[in-house]
């Protein structure tokens, strides 16, 4: 059933313009919030097509998970309004499209152009990390990138929340960006998963292609687990040393976003409002702009100690049917929310001005080089994999602009996976679940503390006493 949407001019203060995306039950178009003249994109959901496609659930936990972000390079949610049919999600207007367009039309970037990309991109995943949101689909489609050269981590479709004492275990994603133990169905904690990602994003960067392909998603399975890729020899020692260490197949050897943040080629360059840290930036958020409230109740006579109660409501106001109706009238809380929104699209404008710099004229090679590159170094996991029989040849010369827009996402079996948050406390534990015998896990286990440079001393068959020695 096609979603009748042409004759929807304006929904609420937004009025309705051009089409800037379709989906199998959405549509996303451009708006202009009247009130304020900001830009705004509506993605448009039909109530009927969701029920239909059993997607009810997905959007929900979609926009539970935006809601709870403020941080300048992931997409902002400004409010959701819901009619009988239809939902509409008003979220930020990003200019330029994908950054999988932006590398097609420029082909391999600068590495200070990339660098800066890259650092956005880490900023706004390890924002989600301190939220306990794991993002599993990141990729150059789900990047979006402004008028100004800033990245916006969209599309949370897949994403998830994390708990202490569970580990996840759906096997999602889009499958060149997908980590090993992702595609193997493996238990994994989150963070890790994204970092994998972030490590094939880099390397397109940088090198206009990407590091695992090809069009046989077994074979690209098999390269993806043995860990065996080229880089060309034109990248820094420390460029290949971070994605060497982001591509670790073994994810308890594979770097931190702490440690990214810490490596010298993530801090050559870093803006200040990057340098914060997710903690900070968090703490920013609940701290009230004087500045645009003044501009509120200036240009648009909203009193200042009803801007203030309207921002005291936090998220819920924006993204809930009226709830507190002992409290407030409907047209109350209609108010209110109006006086949110408004504040919140005149300060992220305002903001926007100040989080944009710029690299210092980047040198874009043509696309073609990348391709004829005959040099190149070959990366062999450390850790002990099975011997595959891969063409080495294959993996860099794959053209990331020949490319089709990312595989499907695919989805396996569930073998252990938190997408359920309402799961009873008696399914919380301590420790690792494992199929394995014990003295299997045991063997796995030591294996580990040997790896974090951890000794240890025997009590008993399934007991130790360890300490850390990475210091002495």
């Amino acid at each position: 059933m096609a979603m009748n949407t042409k004759a929807i001019v304006q929904i609420g203060p937004y009025r309705i313009g051009k089409t800037l995306g379709v989906g199998s039950f959405s549509k996303v178009k451009k708006a202009i919030h009247v009130p304020t003249g900001r830009k705004v994109a509506v993605k448009i959901l039909n109530r009927q097509r969701l029920h239909t496609m059993d997607m009810g659930e997905k959007v929900k936990r979609e926009i539970d998970i935006l809601r709870l972000f403020v941080h300048p390079h992931i997409i902002r949610l400004y409010e959701v309004i819901e009619t009988p049919t239809d939902i509409f999600v008003i979220m930020e207007y990003v200019s330029e499209g994908e950054l999988f367009d932006y590398i097609v039309s420029h082909g391999r970037l600068a590495e200070d152009e990339a660098r800066l990309f890259f650092q956005q991109i880490i900023s706004g995943v390890e924002y989600c990390h301190t939220h306990m949101v794991v993002h599993r689909d990141l990729k150059p489609e789900n990047l979006l990138v402004d008028h100004k050269q800033n990245v916006k981590i969209a599309d949370f479709g897949l994403s998830n929340m994390m708990k202490d004492g569970f580990f996840l275990g759906t096997s999602c994603g889009s499958p060149n960006y997908a980590a090993p133990e992702v595609i193997s169905g493996n238990l994994y904690a989150g963070p890790e998963v994204d970092v994998w990602s972030c490590g094939v994003i880099l390397y397109a960067l940088l090198c206009g292609s990407l590091p695992f392909d090809d069009e046989i998603i077994p074979n690209l399975f098999r390269k993806i687990k043995a860990g065996v890729y080229t880089i060309p020899s034109y990248l820094s020692t420390e460029t290949q040393d971070l994605i060497q260490r982001m591509l670790a197949v073994d994810p308890i050897q594979r770097i931190s976003i702490a440690e990214i943040r810490n490596h010298p080629w993530f801090q050559t360059n870093l803006p200040q409002y990057l340098a914060v840290s997710a903690r900070e930036t968090i703490e920013k958020t609940h701290t009230i702009d004087e500045k645009t409230i003044n501009k509120l109740s200036d240009k648009m006579g909203f009193p200042r100690d009803k801007v203030l109660e309207a921002l005291a409501l936090g998220p819920d106001l924006l993204t809930r049917r009226p709830l507190d109706s002992n409290e407030r009238t409907s047209a109350e809380r209609r108010d209110l929310r109006r006086m949110a929104v408004a504040y919140h699209l005149m300060f992220d404008h305002q903001q926007a001005k100040v989080n944009s710099p710029q690299p210092s004229d980047p040198q874009t090679p043509n696309p073609s080089s990348v391709q004829n590159s005959p040099k190149s170094t070959m990366f062999t996991p450390a850790s002990p994999m099975p011997q595959l029989s891969l063409n080495p040849e294959s993996t860099p010369t794959n053209s990331f602009a020949s490319r089709s827009r990312g595989k499907d996402p695919f989805s396996v079996k569930n073998v252990y996976s938190t997408a359920s948050l309402s799961q009873s406390p008696t399914q919380w534990f301590l420790g690792i679940w494992t199929s394995s015998d014990a003295k299997q896990m045991m063997s796995f286990i030591l294996q580990c503390l040997k790896s974090l440079r951890i000794e240890w001393k025997m009590v008993s068959l399934f007991k130790v006493k360890a300490r850390c020695i990475c210091d002495r």
